[in-house]
């Protein structure tokens, strides 16, 4: 019998972090509460202010933070944000998230997340320029290739990955610094694949999960409808995979709005459009919708790829998709992820569906270190290799869990879903490391 919604909901990222953190922790047995609050709280926040001057002649200061969320597993990696909305309990999530996500892949590496308050449509490329080489210089030792490895987020992108770089080379000549930052151009040690990695990785793992059956009613991608919030980098790339994987995209949006068509879009019509025009709004033969309608347009797969906490309980109450593939971090509220297991709605969560791009921010990586570059075909195959792996433990592990809450164990409690069962595995996986290397002194 399902049990009531009880939580309030929140809006603030770090509170939903945390709600999903300490649900997936009651179906884990033999952990110390001590354990549990070092795994939950960031191991390091850091604030930074500094003064850039304008193209206009005047001096501005700029805000900006770098939370390293754990290094139990190895250095901290994790995006770099430029938003005007950029906060400190976001960041500290963000890199929850990740600490979530590299554990739930396997590889070898802690959560770190950061951000400079700002709005990058209002900064000339010198400004945007100068703000990222400060920022650095700011950071100073508490990044580095070995210690806390960004990456690009919203607004920001390879060039901004590159400034970081050279900053970076910079204040430490004679070194191998490559492996400061991923997600570089490819002529200074930039990676194949980078720019698809988040889309492409959560197609491999939607592809994964509906072999494994775990979707009522949707056994393949042949034919089914998929609506995508947020036209980005992620959302766009993610269109055209599914689409060329036999999928109908029937809606799309960005910041400005959507567009509809029943009939199917052309993915990649749409992204040239929205290239020469700032916006997927106005698209020839389509209908004009909000971002909202987009949330609950009536089709098979519902890909969120825009900001956090956007599906609410509310939202989550008209959504008719059957299934949920998160490429944004943190697009569902605690609250609304409940609202969904009633409704019989599965969510690939956000640390496996979009764990692609820091899969591939690995592989460059140790490109990096060892002074190689992978050709596009490896890169690919072994992104594919780590994300249905990465799928199979999850099912795996939720079949585990729903035999145990079959069996009376978490009684009181709503039962598992892939969010949670992917938690478990994080949890444990990190658990395990901080044991095993025992603690200092």
């Amino acid at each position: 019998m399902d049990t009531p919604v009880r939580s309030a909901e929140s809006l603030n990222l770090f509170v939903n972090a945390t709600q999903q953190f300490e649900r997936a922790l009651t179906w884990v047995d033999g952990i110390k509460e001590g354990i549990i609050d070092f795994l939950i709280n960031p191991k390091r926040v850091i604030h930074v202010r500094f003064p850039v001057n304008m193209d206009d002649g005047s001096t501005k200061t700029f805000h900006g933070f770098r939370v390293l969320h754990s290094d139990v597993r190895g250095p901290g990696k994790g995006g770099i944000r430029y938003h005007p909305d950029v906060s400190e309990a976001e960041v500290m999530a963000l890199a929850a998230f990740m600490t979530w996500k590299t554990a739930v892949v396997d590889i070898p590496y802690g959560g770190g997340k950061g951000g400079i308050v700002c709005d990058p449509k209002k900064l000339s490329r010198r400004e945007l320029r100068h703000i990222t080489r400060r920022f650095v210089s700011e950071l100073g030792e508490a990044i580095g290739p070995h210690t806390d490895i960004p990456a690009p987020d919203v607004y920001t992108n390879a060039q901004t990955m590159a400034w970081i770089y050279d900053t970076y080379d910079r204040m430490h000549p004679g070194q191998n610094n490559l492996a400061v930052v991923t997600g570089k151009p490819l002529d200074i040690g930039g990676s194949l694949g980078r720019n698809e990695a988040t889309a492409r990785g959560s197609w491999y793992a939607t592809e994964q999960l509906l072999k494994r059956k775990a979707v009522p009613g949707l056994d393949t991608l042949e034919g089914a409808t998929v609506a995508v919030q947020g036209y980005g980098n992620a959302g766009s790339i993610a269109a055209y995979l599914f689409h060329d994987a036999g999928a109908k995209i029937v809606a799309v949006s960005d910041s400005r709005g959507g567009i509809a068509n029943d009939e199917g879009l052309d993915p990649r019509k749409v992204i040239e459009f929205k290239e020469e025009t700032g916006s997927v709004v106005g698209y020839p033969g389509a209908t004009a919708i909000s971002n909202e309608d987009v949330l609950v347009y009536d089709c098979d797969i519902l890909i969120p790829a825009a900001l956090e906490c956007q599906v609410t309980a509310a939202v989550a109450a008209n959504i008719k998709a059957k299934l949920i593939v998160e490429d944004a971090n943190g697009p569902l509220t605690a609250v609304s992820d409940e609202v969904l297991r009633q409704k019989g709605v599965v969510v690939l969560p956000d640390i496996l569906a979009n764990a692609g791009g820091v899969v591939v921010s690995y592989f460059e990586w140790v490109q990096n270190l060892e002074y190689q570059q992978w050709s596009l075909d490896k890169v690919e195959t072994m992104l594919n290799d780590k994300m249905c792996r990465a799928v199979d433990e999850t099912v795996d592990c939720f079949e585990e869990l729903q035999k145990k809450y079959s069996a009376g164990f978490n009684e009181g409690n709503p039962g598992p879903t892939l969010r949670d069962a992917a938690l478990v595995s994080a949890i444990k996986r990190i658990a395990d490391v901080v044991l095993q290397r025992d603690i200092w002194p």
